[in-house]
């Protein structure tokens, strides 16, 4: 006889998006019996990317959770990619093992933006978080075939709109994926100085315009060490980006 508290946290799940089956490797649960307490539920199941996609919804003209949408949109420019030619579109966002929070974050993000349910798949070296969903492309207009850098990556006014107002979150997204936090070593006449400072890289030149554009929007001081490295090294500049990025970890 399971308890009523294990029996409205599988009913919730099941609400939430997730299958049968998920909610039932999730709580060690038999099949059959999450079934049946799925199919006797007196609410209807939630329905599907549609009902949470805020862009084809007419009761709501952003995101619910615009700090987490902005998270995710640096994720996906830095190490994400989207799947269009699939029966259903799939987001898949790449995380590295060495940064277990990132994948934690990674995957709370993209279950407060769309979805239902993030499957994580072991590769060497790395976890690929993905979740299928027909409404990915409504929210990343910036999917395309081939490889970011060798296509125009432009923002929509909308997602302008949220960037501008949570430049931070973006900002967080962009360096977890492609960017860190490292001790640089000097030497000045003799004496070692370490000072910490942040790195963003990417090959994509109107990425890079956006990295820039959301430090200008914090005032955060960046130069650039070459092509398709960013530094941010004042000791200011450092303080607001540990704010608002942090290491990975």
């Amino acid at each position: 006889m399971h308890s009523l508290e294990i029996r409205s946290r599988a009913r919730q799940q099941y609400l939430a998006g997730s299958t049968v089956a998920e909610v039932a490797r999730r709580f060690g649960l038999p099949y059959p019996t999450v079934r049946h307490w799925c199919e006797d539920r007196l609410e209807p199941k939630r329905q599907g990317s549609q009902a949470r996609c805020f862009r084809c919804r007419t009761d709501v003209d952003n995101p619910t959770k615009p700090t987490a949408y902005a998270y995710l949109l640096g994720l996906y420019l830095g190490d994400g990619h989207l799947v269009t030619t699939a029966r259903v579109p799939v987001l898949r966002i790449y995380c590295a093992d060495a940064w277990p929070d990132l994948i934690t974050l990674c995957d709370k993000a993209m279950r407060e933006v769309l979805a239902g349910s993030v499957q994580r798949v072991q590769r060497q070296g790395c976890v690929t978080l993905q979740s299928y969903g027909v409404h990915w492309p409504c929210l990343f207009p910036q999917h395309g075939p081939g490889k970011k850098h060798e296509r125009p990556i432009v923002l929509a006014d909308w997602q302008r709109q949220i960037v501008e107002r949570h430049p931070g979150a973006f900002l967080r997204g962009l360096f977890h994926s492609d960017g860190c936090r490292v001790s640089n070593r000097v030497t000045v006449r003799g004496r070692a100085y370490v000072y910490p400072r942040y790195i963003f890289s990417n090959e994509s030149s109107d990425i890079m315009g956006l990295c820039q554009w959301a430090l200008d929007l914090l005032g955060i001081a960046w130069k650039m060490n070459r092509r398709n490295c960013l530094s941010v090294a004042r000791r200011e500049a450092v303080a607001v980006l540990d704010r608002h990025v942090g290491p990975k970890s």
